[in-house]
């Protein structure tokens, strides 16, 4: 069996939607027919894994059957966050070698920060997904402005963990071995702003520096939100499993998801059929 894909979704800034984005592609995945494997490596707030675990409980009390990743046991995610990090590395290579023989997809949540553990998933990454919301501030872990002209001056602190990632991956498998960095703006406002158009221009100028694509993200839409009690997304919405009430914001929502999966060069055709009951 070949190796599976690995994609990280990374971004060492808190808030930046890691766990919404990566619960989606997740989703999107499984309904495509992939074996999916996750590790969340924030070990403290485990979005992701709590996730799926109110999906489980919602299949089990509404008499559902939707699919489900494979979840190696890393234990408890609190007792883990205070060990050493040596322990940590142990318990992540362990779950990682699972996933690995139970998957054709792992995917991994990294935490916001800079930790041994969120350096060593990059380093094993086949793609990074960075979300960033729309905001200058999350573009200044990518990369620095000067103040006065808002011109682009260098890579910031993320950008150069990515490029150490892939340095490592060329060192360790070969200069063949590539990581296809993707980086895509969440929480965008449904209107258009001059601030949006000055980030715009400075991210591609550095797309081209540092070697990144620009894809799409999620909107701030409510039912992305109000979905994650349940376990639920998008993808998951049929006559069967309605949870809440369907409208044409979740058509377009489901598009946002398609849209989404095919920038990754991923299977966005299970996606592909808008909702029968959407008004």
């Amino acid at each position: 069996m070949a190796d599976p894909a690995v994609i990280v979704v990374g971004n060492e800034k808190g808030g930046a939607g890691k766990s919404t984005l990566a619960i989606h592609i997740v989703c999107g995945l499984l309904h495509a027919g992939r074996r999916v494997a996750i590790i969340d490596l924030d070990l403290r707030q485990r979005s992701m894994a709590k996730f799926f675990a109110n999906r489980a409980a919602w299949m089990a009390g509404n008499d559902q059957v939707l699919p489900m990743p494979v979840e190696p046991d890393m234990g408890d995610g609190k007792a883990l966050a205070k060990a050493d990090e040596q322990v940590q590395l142990a318990r992540f290579q362990t779950a990682f070698a699972q996933a690995r023989a139970e998957a054709d997809v792992i995917l991994i949540d990294t935490p916001g920060g800079d930790t041994l553990l969120s350096r060593t998933a990059h380093g094993l990454a086949d793609q990074i997904v960075t979300p960033m919301n729309d905001s200058f501030v999350d573009f200044d872990l990518l990369g620095q402005i000067d103040p006065v002209t808002l011109e682009l001056l260098k890579p910031s602190i993320y950008s150069e963990s990515v490029w150490e990632a892939r340095k490592h991956r060329a060192i360790t498998e070969g200069r063949q071995a590539t990581i296809d960095w993707i980086v895509v703006v969440n929480r965008m406002a449904v209107a258009a702003a001059r601030n949006r158009q000055r980030l715009e221009e400075r991210m591609e100028k550095l797309a081209r520096r540092v070697g990144f694509r620009i894809g799409p993200g999620l909107r701030d839409r409510v039912i992305y939100r109000e979905l994650f009690p349940f376990g639920l997304t998008v993808a998951d919405l049929s006559n069967e499993v309605r949870p809440v009430a369907v409208s044409l914001a979740h058509v377009a929502a489901r598009q946002e998801m398609r849209n989404l999966m095919l920038a990754l060069g991923l299977d966005g055709s299970a996606l592909d059929a808008s909702l029968d009951a959407a008004a």
